[in-house]
């Protein structure tokens, strides 16, 4: 049969009904995604500048920033990816490497799915008595990074799994003809050729951390001070580590606590730079999901 004839056989009426609502549902999403970010930017756009960036709120200098919040942000997040990354990348290893099928792997998978779909504030409560109250860490970066990290644990667990389990079977197999050890064909076959799945594993926990209020409230606290300057190296370093210990508000508890005292405009700059950060994020999946002949 003539391929141009397929398309122009005459479609049924709830052909075109179905054709109709999948066109309508994509172009409602992307008006939808238009008009959110398009009117985030409107009333956030005129807040954003120089000083917005690098000074903090202060009622009494008059002052109004989020340089604070952006630092305490990035702590949270290389502190969660420090304890999360070498967690899920070796659990995930270690289930579709070394452990077999058996019930305990089963069992182990299960509470995975279960920890995945826990609600954040639980993990907040969670985290305020067992990290906060038990650990004696109280309202801290690090309190709330630990907390974070057991939330995002299950995606990096998964998609390493599922990074792994899309490596032919031939590699394994070949390797091991070869007679390489199992580790050794794990750390120089598989993980390079898993990359770029566990990567975009971790660039989604990174947007999950960045997103995330509610256990931070709970754990992290809403301070934005910036760490002072020491008089040499050492004791700056020593200020950025003692910043750890201390309590720090992200950008995203930020803009929670700003819509609370109605500073709109305030909130609104915020909500710009985290699309801007959103953007960043998928920007670096794409680059990262691409085939090696396209980024050539």
């Amino acid at each position: 049969m003539n391929r141009a004839s397929l398309y122009e056989k005459k479609r049924r009426p709830w052909e075109l009904f179905s054709l109709a609502a999948i066109y309508g549902a994509s172009y409602l999403s992307l008006f939808l995604l238009l008009g959110m970010i398009g009117y985030v930017f409107f009333r956030g756009f005129p807040v954003l500048s120089p000083s917005f960036f690098t000074s903090v709120t202060s009622y009494l200098k008059g002052t109004r920033g989020i340089g604070g919040n952006l630092v305490n942000t990035l702590y949270i997040i290389f502190l969660t990816l420090l304890t999360a990354v070498p967690a899920g990348v070796g659990a995930g290893v270690y289930l579709n490497e070394y452990a077999g099928r058996g019930r305990t792997v089963r069992l182990i998978e299960f509470a995975v799915q279960i920890l995945a779909g826990i609600p954040s504030v639980i993990f907040g409560l969670f985290g305020m008595v067992f990290f906060g109250n038990v650990l004696g860490l109280g309202y801290s970066l690090l309190s709330g990074s630990l907390t974070l990290s057991l939330m995002v644990l299950p995606l990096i667990v998964r998609n390493t799994q599922t990074a792994l389990r899309a490596v032919p079977e031939s590699y394994r197999q070949g390797a091991l003809g070869m007679g390489a050890g199992r580790w050794y064909l794990i750390r120089t076959i598989l993980l390079p050729a898993a990359r770029p799945g566990i990567l975009t594993g971790i660039l989604l926990a990174v947007g999950r951390i960045m997103g995330e209020s509610a256990a931070l409230l709970f754990t992290a606290g809403s301070a934005g001070m910036l760490p002072g300057p020491g008089r040499n190296v050492g004791e700056s370093l020593g200020k950025l580590i003692r910043k750890i210990f201390a309590s720090g508000g992200t950008l995203t508890v930020e803009l929670y606590l700003q819509m609370q005292n109605g500073e709109y405009g305030m909130a609104f700059g915020i909500g710009c730079v985290l699309i801007l950060f959103t953007f960043l994020i998928n920007f670096l999946l794409k680059l990262i999901c691409r085939s090696p002949g396209e980024r050539e």
